[in-house]
């Protein structure tokens, strides 16, 4: 709890005027031990303003019963689903919260009252986190005006990942240490990667599906026209020519499977781009999904993918494409009949 930011008014001074941050809230953070008149249990204690908090968590949204800190009374407290389970408590009911101050270390007590009951279908924050007014925080750990972090929403959802930017090196003096949420929450940040290795896997295996599909659509129209193909080859047509009609049919399916495709990707996505995709309950790497999911239209999607598509489509008909090829005239003939 001593570790507290160091210089606050030159950081948030400067963070007022950065142009990257869109929004920024500070906050305590302390253990703590809750009691009401059935229980107790150990919580981790959270001082936040509630004015700036909201554009940084979701404690708002997640709130299920009462409101967000009520009334503002200084004496009101946020408490998970779980943890008022376990405390028998509901809204409106006093609780009585004991911390160790900051320098002493002695034994700090103050009563609240349950002014909302929040529920994030996490069971460590449901069941081990409190949030009370920052100021109250401040006064009872013996802080001063001394906070412990400061979250940051940056106009750019890529800043937090980018590990080169300038801003962390900034605000990294006086003792400080900024850093983004991969540093903080690695485990996602290996998500990203494993998503991203999952695609690449996703996507062979797609291929190889379709290779398999292209040959046997290509031998069967190959087999279907073999007395055609066996009449051509009679008056003339070389083997080159032959091979090239069938990589032009090869083609003509990859042209007309991305045009189909494209359509329909764009309505389907388009689509939940409005109505969103519910995985909401999931949990993931630790971390719930808490909101609906929107896809992205990009314009890579329909160049990049449709590129190799062709591309691989083009590379798949020259094994039927050499077949035609080496076909004999007399064979091809007698066997459609």
């Amino acid at each position: 709890m001593e570790k507290t930011i160091n210089n606050l008014d030159w950081v948030v001074s400067n963070l007022e005027s950065e142009s990257v941050v869109q929004h920024f809230a500070m906050r305590t953070l302390s253990f703590g031990m809750t009691t009401s008149a059935a229980n107790v249990s150990s919580v981790i204690l959270v001082g936040v303003q509630p004015s700036t908090e909201k554009y940084l968590s979701q404690i708002d949204d997640a709130i299920v019963k009462g409101s967000y800190f009520g009334n503002n009374s200084e004496q009101s407290m946020i408490i998970g689903s779980k943890l008022a389970e376990m405390l028998e408590v509901d809204m409106g009911e006093r609780v009585v919260l004991t911390v160790a101050q900051s320098k002493t270390g002695q034994l700090s007590q103050d009563m609240f009252l349950v002014a909302g009951i929040y529920h994030f279908n996490v069971r460590e924050m449901d069941s081990g986190m409190a949030f009370v007014h920052l100021g109250k925080a401040q006064e009872m750990l013996e802080l001063g005006e001394d906070i412990h972090e400061i979250a940051i929403r940056f106009t750019d959802n890529t800043y937090g990942r980018d590990k080169s930017l300038p801003f962390w090196s900034k605000y990294s003096q006086y003792g400080n240490e900024a850093v983004g949420w991969t540093e903080i929450l690695p485990q996602m940040e290996a998500a990203f990667s494993m998503f991203q290795l999952s695609t690449y896997i996703t996507g062979a295996i797609l291929f190889g599906v379709v290779a398999f599909g292209i040959i046997n659509t290509l031998f069967m129209s190959l087999h279907e026209r073999m007395f055609e193909f066996g009449v051509l080859r009679a008056v003339g047509t070389r083997p080159f020519r032959m091979a090239l009609l069938i990589l032009f049919e090869a083609c003509f399916l990859a042209v007309l499977s991305i045009v189909l495709g494209a359509i329909l990707g764009f309505v389907l996505t388009y689509i939940t781009t409005k109505t969103g995709i519910d995985y909401r309950g999931i949990e993931m790497m630790g971390v719930t999904m808490r909101e609906l999911l929107y896809p992205v239209l990009n314009l890579k999607q329909f160049i990049y993918y449709p590129f190799w598509v062709f591309v691989f489509t083009a590379f798949t008909g020259i094994y039927p494409a050499i077949h035609a090829a080496r076909m004999s005239p007399a064979e091809a003939m007698r066997k459609s009949f």
